[in-house]
């Protein structure tokens, strides 16, 4: 995908992708359009009863935000609309209030999504794409897995039939075990019923398909269409045996019409409730949303601005807001559905919501009977997906302290609620970086024989001097580990009387701040007093640019060399003509 080439463009890249829309991608986006509406219409209703808001509120997030997406956003793939994990920290973020009834929970909703909206777009123009980077993976991925545990645990009282509610997965289980004995056994043969055959569909349905000799783009469009299949089976069911007179729960009255304009309640107690769950809703969102967006991106060898996806999803969540819907972002399914089923630019988003607009008119009176239970279903098959436990193991085998991170937010989330694990995570998260980076690699290192390289002393047969020490450390220099620079130093040369140099090999030094350059001026001075010279290799342009500014280099001892052989044939002359040597490990 070709940048825009104006600053126009670059905020509004309908302008940029429009001036080249042609029949063949009017064609790719109709038909990827009407696979996606198929597949968004239940999930729509599923992701409302998930965050505990009337059903036509996921209609209503399926329409406007989509189309503002279609006008901001830069992923040509992309499918927003509800999800079940912001859905889910939408019902933690509502449920910690004290609203009165369904009135006031639907205000609070879509009061979270325009702040949502609104501070996407504050980061966008910020230029806060960066956030993406700040979130690694491990943690995500062990979020999304205790959420969809969560979320399907959530989901099996309505499959039950029965009153059951907890924050975390503990209580969930004790509630759910609680009220076992009330289960309804009609609407849990709907529920599971209805889950069994979303399983089929999903695994069977498409082999099958194409077994009988169907394409494979028709089999996989009839199998997309699974839930609309389980959705109008049940409400045909419940309707014509009037499973509702059995309590069997139902979807009831649905507004038929278009969105209606809404406005944020601007109530300050309101607000500051809602704006850390804001907060942390827009980063997540942002980051599963974008991760999803560059996948598909480079399979087409296309690309997406992280800053202006923050405005495109902040776009659409103000639509959400000011249209009687909630919290939206990319999902990864639909858009995976999206990508797949050809959709050319963002106006395929824009296609689905019309789908979406004809539903809302035209379908809502004949949900009427639809069994809650049957939604649940759908939200059961769609997160167990998204359950992910081999990321303890990956994540063991490669880094403790990812597998710290990973099971951190895992425990927490299932033991205390989606917000305060994903807040863990991340604290984990920057913790170990912090006390990674505080301890760096610091490595001796020699001359490789008949090179100019050189390398660790203990894992490789090398030339040294016992008057010159060198130390390659392998990690920007900053305040949290300057002191151990110095004292590793210290250290080192402590009463190794025939050391006259000591060269710093700076080629991993991508930054020196404030506190390092105290702590070099510190040890060029304690060298001195001791005899030694201080010297640096290969310091990198910027870093150099940085060091001048200061008067470091007006009290150097020593020199600074473009590269490790000059300074080491330079303080070193018989370097080359010495053995090698291969240091025993500590």
């Amino acid at each position: 995908m070709e940048k825009p080439t104006t600053p126009l463009r670059r905020a509004v890249p309908i302008l940029d992708w429009g001036r080249t829309y042609d029949r063949e991608s009017l064609t790719s986006d109709m038909m990827a359009a009407v696979i996606v509406t198929i597949m968004l219409i239940p999930q729509s209703l599923a992701y409302a009863l998930l965050a505990g808001l009337p059903a036509e509120m996921g209609l209503y997030a399926s329409i406007l935000p989509l189309i503002a997406y279609a006008v901001f956003g830069t992923s040509r793939a992309l499918a927003v609309g509800p999800v079940a994990v912001i859905s889910l920290m939408t019902a933690a973020a509502i449920g910690n209030l004290d609203l009165a009834g369904p009135g006031e929970y639907a205000v609070a909703a879509l009061t979270l999504a325009f702040l949502s909206g609104a501070m996407l777009v504050v980061m966008g123009v910020l230029r806060m794409g960066f956030l993406a980077n700040l979130l690694s993976h491990p943690v995500i991925a062990g979020f999304i897995t205790a959420s969809g545990l969560i979320i399907a645990a959530s989901q099996v009282k309505h499959i039950l039939g029965v009153d059951a509610n907890g924050h975390n997965l503990l209580d969930l289980v004790l509630s759910l075990i609680e009220a076992a004995p009330e289960t309804n056994p009609v609407t849990l043969a709907i529920g599971a019923g209805s889950a069994a055959f979303l399983f089929w569909v999903r695994k069977g349905l498409k082999p099958a398909l194409r077994r009988i000799g169907l394409g494979p783009r028709l089999a996989d469009g009839i199998a997309k269409a699974g839930p609309v299949a389980a959705v109008a089976l049940t409400t045909g069911v419940t309707y014509l045996f009037d499973l509702a007179a059995d309590g069997v729960a139902i979807v009831g009255g649905i507004p038929q019409g278009l969105p209606p304009l809404t406005l944020p309640s601007f109530d300050p107690g309101l607000v500051v409730s809602l704006l850390g769950s804001a907060a942390l809703i827009s980063v997540i969102g942002f980051v599963e949303s974008v991760s999803v967006a560059q996948t598909l991106a480079a399979k087409k060898r296309q690309r997406i601005s992280p800053n202006q996806e923050l405005i495109g999803l902040g776009a659409s969540n103000i639509a959400s807001g000011v249209s009687g819907g909630f919290p939206v972002t990319g999902g990864f399914a639909r858009s995976v559905v999206n990508f797949d089923a050809g959709a050319a630019t963002p106006a395929a988003g824009a296609f689905t919501a019309v789908g979406i607009c004809l539903a809302a008119v035209a379908l809502t009176p004949l949900l009427y009977y639809l069994p809650t239970a049957t939604l649940a279903a759908t939200i059961v098959v769609a997160v167990l997906s998204l359950v992910d436990f081999s990321v303890l193991k990956r994540s063991w085998s490669y880094s403790k302290a990812d597998f710290a991170a990973v099971a951190v937010t895992i425990l927490l989330t299932l033991g205390l609620g989606v917000e305060i694990g994903v807040v863990a995570g991340v604290a984990v998260s920057v913790a170990l970086f912090l006390y990674k980076t505080s301890r760096p690699h610091i490595a001796e290192v020699g001359l490789v024989p008949n090179t100019q390289h050189f390398r660790n002393i203990r894992r490789h047969a090398v030339q040294t001097v016992p008057t010159v020490l060198t130390l390659r450390v392998d990690e920007s220099l900053y305040f949290a580990n300057a002191r151990y620079l110095e004292d590793y130093l210290y250290d080192r040369v402590a009463g190794d009387d025939r050391l006259r140099h000591v060269i710093l090999m700076c080629s991993a030094v991508n930054e020196v701040d404030g506190s390092a350059l105290e702590s070099l001026e510190e040890i060029n001075h304690r060298l001195e007093q001791i005899g030694v010279t201080f010297h640096l290799s290969e310091v990198k342009g910027p870093v150099m640019d940085r060091l001048k500014r200061a008067d470091f280099l007006d009290h150097l001892t020593g020199r600074i060399f473009l590269s490790q052989y000059d300074a080491a044939i330079t303080l070193a002359p018989g370097l080359e003509d010495r053995p090698a040597e291969l240091q025993e490990r500590a």
